[in-house]
């Protein structure tokens, strides 16, 4: 599978419909035959499965068309295409298809196959990257020696002859004119793109800037002009590739979303046979109705119900929260719960690819695809301002050129001198100048920003929705009653508890402290802990185990409660509570002030939702709530109109957090969820929520002065350029001094008393 590739085929047929990949990748070996992924098949009662790495697959598109593709194969039973891996998942029955028809269809389509290997593809999704590190390599090159170059002529003057500034002149090019070639790929490329599209970026006048730059130095070279702009062009290629490939190595890990989550998947498992035999297995060969041993720390394979054994489980991937759910014959479980107490035995009834966790994969996918049709401030100035400018320019070259008989040099010299003056770099810099002084500011302030665009979708955020879990509240039980505990009772339960990893048994260690443990404490899976203290036997447990009376709501938001028992005394109750943040009331109501209108969506039962909505004073709240239901929930917010900022923490946030307008996620939150998230604030408050609204904003403002200044400027710029009034030396000394002005207006963001 290490055959050269080749291109052929249509373009325009084949391949990512949304343009963003060219099509027609050839899977032919060097003899030019297909390769043949039949090696690579697995086989199993009567089905065979393929898994294939798919390279040039997009965006949501691609997925329907090669999942179309596969199906239309008679006898292929599933097709499922993961676009942030890139791994496709075939099922078919045994004998209908021929594994190599597979990879020729994929051809025929426009995209290239080989065998999965994660590796593999992270190191071709990376190839962009790579290309922008050593476009950002060589004009770093390129504009240190043509600028020692270009500083030699302008010191010169007129003590510099013809022959020596020809000589500099020359090195110069020599230099440049390949190095930029070679830098301006990535905003060719671009620009080329979104011309086809019959629109325009902001790459389009960046390479036409670099390509007329690069024209008019050759140009007055060989006329014997004093003056060339070789430096111009790699200049401004070195700092916008800084830019782009910062940018890109942040949406690079944005991407990262559903892979962690993957991640949370079991990748082996145990399975039982007819005959009591465990057989170690892939967790990709589980299938429906095979039984599964799930010991203590073990991840659930496949979704599915467990049929035998009693014990607790971490569901905090489904329900995102921290308190452990037991686990009985007939319940459900997930992919990736996580078994915590004891033996269970569970019988599937899915397959990996049909887990919950891959659907939440899909989910995010879909949220980050949608997410990635937002258009910048930038794209949408330069879709007005890019056709005014370049028709503009086209006029003044004719206009000279015929109507005035100036020449074709004088009339380029104009013509370019419009382009010049018109400031690309300062339309260019506008909000990317805005967005590197906001992001330190907020970084400062403890919130990481992943993308630059980020900023601005929370600038227009109207709605917050909060998870409850770990960001509203602590994330964690704690003991609610301690005040009205009879005298040694926290201190009996303490000393059982500390032989405990359970999170009712640390929230009691937590209120007492250090200290010692029980004589013989030890912990019954499922019920609770049993030990001697005092030289009476005690047990701290579950209201049926000590002899308690369970209740189902604790009161006061309190939905946690065991009970413990000294000797033959009555049962004494413990109340616990996942206590809502300091600051989250005060947050609440500054964020309110701002005019969001807010809501509270939590996977956790409904008593606890409605006390931490009511402490809070959130009128709108929702419990019982599953990640495709969040993730539904942001879809009709979006389809009526509004723009909804996502606050959330756990691993089943992930989807939500991707399908949301804008995404915060705190520090401490599943490495899923900060991946899906547009911001990462830090500490253990929500207050960094309401400064990056407040930065998001003031951010907004500052770029859309600078489009204010630049078209302002341009107004009177472009007619003394027009008429001839401007000299491409004047120009390029004018939209220096724009882009000081743009950048200096950035910085005002930095200070602490910003307007």
């Amino acid at each position: 599978m290490s055959a050269e590739l080749t291109i052929k085929g249509d373009a325009t047929a084949a391949g990512c419909p949304s343009g963003l990949e060219p099509g027609g990748a050839d899977a032919t070996d060097e003899e030019g035959a297909f390769v043949d992924p039949a090696p690579f098949v697995r086989r199993r009662n009567g089905v065979a499965e393929l898994e294939l790495a798919v390279f040039g697959a997009k965006c949501a598109g691609c997925i329907a068309k090669i999942e179309t593709a596969m199906k239309s194969l008679d006898g292929m039973e599933r097709a499922r295409l993961n676009l942030s891996t890139g791994r496709l998942s075939l099922v078919w029955r045994d004998g209908a298809v021929v594994p190599r028809r597979v990879t020729q269809t994929l051809t025929d389509i426009g995209y290239r196959a080989a065998p999965f290997d994660p590796a593999a593809m992270e190191n071709d999704h990376d190839a962009e990257g790579r290309l922008l590190l050593r476009s950002l390599g060589v004009a770093g090159f390129a504009m240190a020696n043509v600028m020692l170059l270009s500083v030699s002529v302008w010191a010169g003057g007129a003590d510099m002859g013809p022959g020596t500034r020809g000589l500099m002149h020359w090195a110069s090019a020599l230099i440049a004119i390949p190095a930029a070639l070679y830098a301006a790929r990535p905003f060719f490329s671009s620009a080329w793109s979104a011309l086809k599209n019959a629109r325009a970026n902001m790459d389009v006048p960046i390479s036409l800037a670099v390509i007329l730059a690069l024209s008019m130095s050759i140009y007055e070279f060989f006329a014997g002009g004093e003056h060339t702009y070789f430096d111009a062009a790699v200049m401004l290629l070195f700092f916008l590739l800084i830019g782009r490939y910062l940018d890109h190595r942040l949406r690079w890990r944005a991407r990262a979303a559903a892979r962690d989550l993957l991640a949370m998947q079991a990748t082996t498992a145990r399975r039982l046979g007819a005959d009591g035999v465990i057989e170690p297995v892939a967790a990709r060969d589980i299938a429906p109705g095979d039984q599964v041993l799930l010991s203590p720390g073990d991840r659930a394979p496949v979704d599915g119900v467990i049929i035998e054994g009693e014990s607790y489980a971490d569901t905090a991937l489904v329900t995102g929260e921290s308190a452990p759910r037991k686990m009985k014959p007939g319940d459900e479980i997930h992919a990736g719960v996580v078994n915590t107490s004891a033996r269970l035995v569970m019988r599937a009834r899915a397959t990996v690819e049909n887990s919950l966790i891959a659907d939440l994969a899909r989910l995010i996918e879909a949220g980050e695809q949608s997410r990635s049709r937002y258009v910048r401030l930038a794209d949408r100035a330069a879709s007005l301002y890019v056709p005014v400018v370049h028709t503009l320019a086209l006029v003044t070259f004719l206009g000279w050129w015929l109507l005035f008989d100036a020449g074709v040099r004088a009339s380029m010299m104009n013509a370019v001198a419009v382009l010049i003056i018109t400031c690309p770099c300062a339309l260019g810099l506008a909000a990317p100048a805005v967005q590197v002084v906001a992001t330190g500011r907020l970084f400062k302030r403890g919130v990481l920003v992943k993308s630059g665009d980020a900023l601005e979708r929370l600038a227009e955020a109207d709605v917050m929705v909060f998870d409850k879990t770990g960001t509203l509240t602590l994330g964690r039980p704690t003991l609610a009653n301690v005040a009205a505990l009879p005298a040694g009772a926290l201190e009996d339960a303490a000393a059982l508890s500390r032989v405990s990893r359970h999170p009712l048994s640390r929230a009691v260690v937590e209120a007492v402290g250090a200290g010692k443990a029980a004589d013989g404490a030890t912990e019954f899976p499922g019920l609770g802990l049993e030990g001697v203290s005092n030289g009476q036997r005690i047990r701290f447990g579950s209201a049926q185990w000590v002899g308690g009376v369970e209740r189902d709501d604790a009161g006061d938001g309190a939905t946690l409660e065991a009970w413990l028992r000294r000797g033959d005394a009555a049962p004494i109750r413990f109340v616990f509570e996942d206590a809502a943040r300091a600051d989250a009331g005060t947050v609440i109501r500054q964020l309110a002030a701002r005019g969001f209108a807010m809501e509270l969506l939590s996977g956790d039962r409904e008593e606890a939702a409605s006390a931490t909505a009511a402490r809070l004073g959130l009128s709108a709240w929702r419990a019982g709530v599953s990640p495709q239901d969040k993730a539904a929930r942001l879809a009709d917010l979006r389809a009526a109109g509004a723009k909804a900022a996502m606050v959330g923490d756990g691993l089943n946030d992930a989807p939500s957090l991707a399908h949301a307008h804008v995404s915060l996620s705190p520090g401490t939150a599943a490495d899923a969820s900060q991946a899906a998230a547009d911001f990462v604030y830090l500490g253990g408050g929500l207050q960094p929520i309401v400064e990056a609204v407040d930065v998001s904003r003031k951010a907004r403002r500052r770029v859309l002065e600078n489009f204010a200044f630049a078209a302002l400027y341009n107004a009177c710029a472009i007619p003394l350029a027009v008429f001839g009034f401007v000299t491409p030396l004047i120009a390029a000394l004018a939209m220096s001094g724009s882009s000081m002005v743009v950048t200096l207006n950035a910085l005002r963001l930095s200070g602490r008393k910003t307007p």
